[in-house]
């Protein structure tokens, strides 16, 4: 009789602590979503400002390393919103750490702010480049005016709640310069930089929304410089050697090459410097190459091939050559347990809606398209969520080398319009129209509330942190792809 009371006893104390652990969860889920509404309605509030913002940092359109105006904008929005801010961190004069709070979890956000060069243009639906940017042939034609707003504007948000008592923990936002092609984030995990990081969140414009959870491609980048001997090409051709020369054999060598390395593998290249007059045998020549795969030691391997051309190159043609690693990042490590949670908040969030005027002018950039675009309206719909393995990649992000250092987890917004291809003149101009500030705020809102759900919810960051140590593997050991060289500060020199 006495152990049935006893056994009573028992089931009664864990159906009560079941209860009371079930209350608590609905009391913080509730808690939460109270959060969310309040930080949904005061971010909105603040559209104005930060539509201002980005639209600064549009009309700078300064290239990687360069973007001074840019960095100190988001730097000072940061600074009189109450945030610590360390800059020209990791020996970039350009980037930044701002922090907020203490103790855990530690949450960090990435922000971007560089243009791309070759794509000046005004907010016209038709190819016309600013009047204003003759010298500077500069353009955010993968949005990042709008990527650093948005991010920000979350870490802003998040702040607040923590100010408030509302939340606990660390608020971290990095200013991460030199993406497109400089790799500036390779040289803040080479910093240390996220060391205590529980996860780090991004985003980035796009034509669509979309959790990303998908892969991308490991990436080197290069300048090959060859150097001759000048002589005039008609009265003395034998006495020169032309640098020239060396450039095209690489490119040919390089292109023959394309048969006989793993199809998946990417190969581009320009030449930076081809000679100043016909009549003079050039002393001089660049060509400027990436090289892609989503396995990084193909490209590493691909590389060396590369390297060997622009040798033989050189051999054959009587010249010198050196070549300066400009870049290289990893293949993206998705995370599933965060991409889900951050894909229920943007469903929360929603698309892009178009105004009468707004959908004229998508239709009118859809005309600059030689293939068939999506329907206007995909910019008011969400992607359903799909872990990508086919293989293929969708280009390269120093984002990546960030992933394989702390859970990371990101997402894209219809800031373009529909159809669009990013480093294109469509996604300079939707991106300083009404269009991409509208997917700017949607995108700063979805963070926002992935922020709110994983400082309330420890085991979401459990769960996100075993997945990304059973990814990463027991062995893993990270080695930068670009070596240990210093930030190549002129890259677009």
């Amino acid at each position: 009789m006495r152990k049935l009371f006893l056994l009573n006893l028992i089931i009664t104390g864990v159906l009560a602590l079941q209860s009371d652990f079930l209350y608590a969860q609905k009391k913080a889920t509730g808690n939460a979503d109270a959060l969310k509404t309040t930080a949904l309605n005061d971010v909105q509030s603040q559209y104005d400002l930060y539509k201002k913002t980005e639209q600064q940092i549009w009309s700078y359109a300064e290239v990687g390393y360069k973007e001074y105006k840019s960095s100190h904008l988001l730097q000072q929005v940061l600074r009189d919103n109450g945030f610590t801010v360390d800059s020209g961190v990791a020996e970039m004069p350009t980037a930044f750490v701002a922090t907020y709070g203490s103790g855990k979890p530690v949450i960090g956000i990435l922000a971007e702010f560089d243009a791309l060069p070759g794509l000046s243009q005004d907010t016209s639906p038709e190819k016309h480049p600013r009047p204003d940017m003759k010298e500077v042939n500069a353009g955010h034609g993968c949005g990042h005016h709008l990527f650093g707003t948005a991010s920000v504007a979350a870490g802003v948000e998040l702040k607040k709640l923590i100010e408030t008592g509302k939340l606990k923990g660390t608020i971290k936002v990095y200013g991460c310069p030199a993406e497109e092609g400089g790799s500036g984030k390779v040289y803040l995990v080479r910093a240390g930089l996220f060391n205590g990081v529980d996860v780090v969140m991004h985003w980035h414009p796009g034509d669509r929304n979309a959790v990303n959870a998908g892969r991308s491609m490991a990436n080197i980048s290069a300048k090959f410089r060859f150097h001759g001997i000048s002589a005039h090409a008609a009265a003395s051709p034998e006495k020169g050697r032309s640098a020239v020369d060396a450039v095209e054999a690489m490119d040919n060598m390089v292109n023959m090459m394309r048969e006989h390395i793993p199809s998946s593998t990417r190969i581009h290249y320009i030449i930076t410097n081809g000679g100043k007059a016909p009549n003079v045998v050039p002393d001089f020549g660049e060509v400027y190459y990436y090289v892609r795969n989503q396995d990084r030691e193909i490209v590493r391997s691909v590389f060396e091939r590369v390297v060997n051309a622009a040798k033989g190159a050189a051999l054959g043609t009587g010249t010198t050559m050196d070549y300066e690693i400009t870049g290289g990042v990893y293949d993206l490590l998705p995370n599933m347990v965060l991409s889900e949670a951050m894909y229920k908040n943007l469903v929360k969030v929603g698309g892009v809606t178009y105004t009468a005027a707004e959908e004229a002018y998508a239709k009118k950039i859809q005309t600059s398209f030689d293939f068939k675009a999506p329907d206007v309206e995909a910019a008011s719909k969400i992607d359903s969520l799909k872990a990508d393995t086919s293989g293929e990649g969708f280009g390269s992000t120093d984002v990546a080398d960030v992933s394989w250092t702390v859970p990371t987890v990101g997402l894209s917004t219809a800031t373009w319009v529909p159809g669009t291809p990013a480093h294109s003149w469509q996604a300079v101009a939707a991106g300083g129209m009404e269009i991409g500030a509208k997917g700017m705020i949607n995108a700063a809102k979805a963070i926002v509330l992935t922020g709110i759900d994983l400082f309330t919810q420890p085991a979401l960051i459990g769960k996100a942190t075993a997945e990304f140590n059973r990814a990463k593997g027991a062995g893993f050991q990270y080695r930068p792809m670009l070596g240990d060289r210093k930030p190549a500060l002129n890259y677009r020199d």
